[in-house]
């Protein structure tokens, strides 16, 4: 098994290469980069575009200004001999540069990687310390009034869409009753704050966001639970584990249990890529200057260096999340062996 775990160390750096190549091609060639903007900004920028027109000058940058930009912008090399010159970058840990703010994108991703690690890893551990627990109540009272309430509720929360539900509580809450901060990851006065301070107001302003986190996966990971306990609860080894004088709290706790865990265990790796990726559609409406939010704005502007920084540690992510998973469900099954 060890050696299966070495492949897939092994197969990540050229699925890296292959993903980030791809994009990279898509951002040489996808309308309204850096040049088209500049040139934009050249024709219409300050309204002296306008006077220039009307004076009959040309707005239009001229050649030698379209080449340096061209170099400046990194537009200047053929897409495969572009996309090396970036990678010895990488390979050198330089993400390059903001094409909109001129800032080094490893900056701006590290000022913002720690406000949405924040968020994704309180809701993780609120998900399981929740959800788990509460998909056994509902398998052990299947059918049960306790059961189609709690079922009601969640599934009640499923239907509601995260950003839907954020709206909602941003106008109602924050808005209307001002029981909470408009958006912001903490208040202007934090850094004069003592440690009490600070964590009462990183609870007030997280509160809202945190429940539009946590409103989806919550059904998800609690039927998950419940199903794959019923199923167990009902296996052969379980009557046999009875018939041995088992009690009931040791056959589900101590076989079942474990067993119908494996599925939940098995995407818990691939909460890496969410715990530090953010939500974007939270972010965005709460205004939580995270790596979400980083994320949809470098989109909006084209700032394609901030785009392919945020891809390659998404793809990093995603891909040690699932060599993670398979590791955690063969610790947790020793049956289990991967070839």
């Amino acid at each position: 098994m060890r050696a299966y775990f070495l492949r897939r160390l092994l197969l990540i750096p050229p699925t890296l290469l292959g993903i980030t190549f791809v994009v990279f091609l898509i951002t040489r060639f996808a309308p309204g980069g850096p040049l088209e903007r500049a040139e934009m900004e050249a024709r219409v920028g300050g309204g002296e575009g306008q006077r220039a027109s009307r004076a009959g000058r040309s707005t239009q940058l001229s050649k030698e200004q379209l080449e340096q930009l061209k170099t400046y912008y990194g537009f200047d090399l053929p897409p495969a001999r572009a996309y090396l010159r970036w990678l010895g970058r990488i390979v050198h840990g330089d993400l390059g540069a903001s094409t909109r703010y001129q800032t080094p994108v490893s900056q701006m991703i590290a000022e913002r990687i720690p406000v949405s690690a924040t968020y994704g890893l309180v809701a993780l551990v609120l998900t399981y310390a929740v959800c788990i627990p509460l998909g056994v109540l509902k398998a052990i009272r299947h059918r049960t009034l306790t059961d189609s309430t709690t079922s009601a509720l969640i599934f009640a929360g499923y239907a509601i869409p995260g950003y839907a539900l954020g709206t909602l509580l941003l106008v109602f809450f924050a808005a209307k009753l001002r029981w909470f901060p408009m958006g912001g990851f903490t208040g202007r006065d934090f850094a004069d704050l003592g440690a009490w301070g600070k964590f009462t107001d990183l609870l007030h302003h997280g509160a809202l966001p945190l429940a539009c986190y946590l409103v989806g996966g919550f059904a998800v990971t609690t039927m998950l639970v419940k199903n794959n306990l019923l199923d167990h609860l009902a296996a052969d080894y379980m009557r046999t584990a009875a018939a041995k004088g088992a009690s009931f709290r040791r056959a589900v706790f101590g076989h079942a249990l474990r067993n119908s865990l494996l599925p939940v265990v098995s995407t818990l790796g691939q909460g890496i890529t969410v715990i530090v990726g953010g939500s974007i559609l939270v972010e965005t409406i709460f205004d939580i200057n995270g790596f979400g939010l980083l994320s949809y704005s470098a989109t909006l502007d084209r700032d394609y260096p901030v785009m392919m920084g945020i891809l390659l540690i998404g793809a990093l992510l995603l891909l040690l999340g699932n060599v993670l998973s398979d590791f955690l469900v063969a610790l947790l099954d020793p049956r289990i062996r991967f070839h």
